[in-house]
């Protein structure tokens, strides 16, 4: 059974000032997301962009032969698009839905028109922006020199912070598509983590048993993004374990 979203559950529309949200309202448009969908390729026109609500849509830059990387991940803390309004167009990666889930859909031109028109919101879109740019580099930088399991554990609190709840669904093959590495590295990386306590994983299904632990597995990288992300976007409420605090 579908049960529509409210628009409020994306943060980034949640933070919009109430005339601008008034008025693309009648434009968002609730969808299904299905787990491994194309919601465009790259180079393609972008039409639409989209707002999750409770899915996950991986960013991907994809080679000639085939293989893949994921440059950055979006949930209920932003949009999939910025090339819309940021007068590009067209974009060199493809947005891949990671963790399936709900998203209001919106028509490019209504996006580029009220970013045109208020100042806020185009503040606001900028702002979700250079969040978005420092998680891409910090991932290009961290696919580079850290290993796969601190890799694995950026990977798991990035999407752990855009779901409800501590479980993913997710196979060892899409998470080596994602990271752009062997199948075989993910399965060992893993494999480590459970044997530790830190997650619980049967047949695409992680389920995450100790954040506090997998936080400090993991490199300087997510620390880095969660920092820039809550002095951008003070409206995305970054999840913490309370054991910590």
């Amino acid at each position: 059974m579908f049960v529509v979203p409210k628009p409020q559950q994306n943060y980034l529309l949640a933070a919009l000032p109430a005339p601008a949200l008034e008025r693309l309202l009648p434009h968002l448009e609730p969808v299904e997301l299905s787990l491994g969908e194309v919601l465009y390729e790259s180079g393609g026109a972008l039409q639409h962009v989209y707002f999750p609500t409770d899915a996950i849509v991986s960013l991907l830059y994809v080679m000639e032969n085939g293989a893949s990387a994921e440059i950055s991940v979006v949930g209920n803390e932003g949009l999939i698009g910025v090339a819309v309004f940021m007068g590009g167009e067209s974009t060199p990666s493809r947005a891949v839905v990671q963790s399936a889930g709900q998203a209001f859909r919106l028509p490019g031109q209504q996006l580029k028109d009220e970013f045109n028109r208020h100042e806020e919101m185009l503040l606001l879109m900028l702002r979700y922006t250079q969040a978005l740019i420092t998680q891409m580099a910090q991932t290009a930088v961290c696919n580079r020199h850290h290993a796969i399991d601190q890799q694995l554990c950026r990977w798991l609190l990035l999407s752990l912070d855009r779901l409800p709840g501590n479980e993913l669904t997710m196979t060892q093959e899409l998470i080596a598509n994602m990271l752009g590495v062997r199948r075989e590295g993910v399965t060992d990386a893993a494999g480590k983590l459970q044997r530790l306590g830190v997650i619980e994983y049967t047949r695409g299904h992680i389920k995450v048993l100790d954040r506090a632990r997998l936080e400090e597995l993991s490199c300087e990288c997510y620390a880095v993004v969660k920092r820039e992300t809550e002095r951008l976007l003070p409206y995305f409420p970054i999840r913490r374990d309370k054991r910590k605090e």
